[in-house]
């Protein structure tokens, strides 16, 4: 068995069928994310990416994970989540260090970072999509 340290931060990986977790290769930008999703094809709607980001600004874009919910877990800092609800509506809420919201499938949101933060993400990544804020 050949184990290998990665920095979630750069390494996201593939939680899949079988209970299989697999490293994935450095994140390179938006265009990784296409990928991603051929590479864990087979794994369809079921597959969740883990990952991880440190934030010092408010998000530029909003997001929609249509395959399934997202966790987002604060591990330092804090972040205001924005979610839009399917008639336009906005809720938002605040979380700090070890505490945690839930982004249902198919719901747009984004966030505000007052200070440094660093989030930790499960995601149904099959079919994200993105809009500019």
């Amino acid at each position: 068995m050949t184990a290998r340290a990665h920095d979630l931060r750069t390494h996201p990986v593939h939680l899949g069928l079988g209970a299989k977790a697999v490293a994935q290769p450095a994140f390179t930008g938006m265009e990784w994310y296409t990928a991603y999703a051929e590479r864990n094809a087979a794994d369809g709607g079921e597959g969740r990416l883990v990952s991880m980001y440190d934030f010092t600004s408010d998000w530029d874009v909003w997001e929609m994970h249509p395959s399934g919910d997202e966790l987002v877990v604060c591990l330092s800092g804090e972040l205001t989540l924005i979610q839009e609800g399917p008639d336009g509506s906005l809720h938002s809420e605040t979380i700090t260090a070890g505490q945690y919201l839930i982004n249902p499938a198919g719901t747009w949101h984004t966030a505000n970072v007052a200070a440094a933060a660093s989030v930790l993400f499960v995601t149904a990544g099959e079919g994200t999509q993105s809009r500019p804020r």
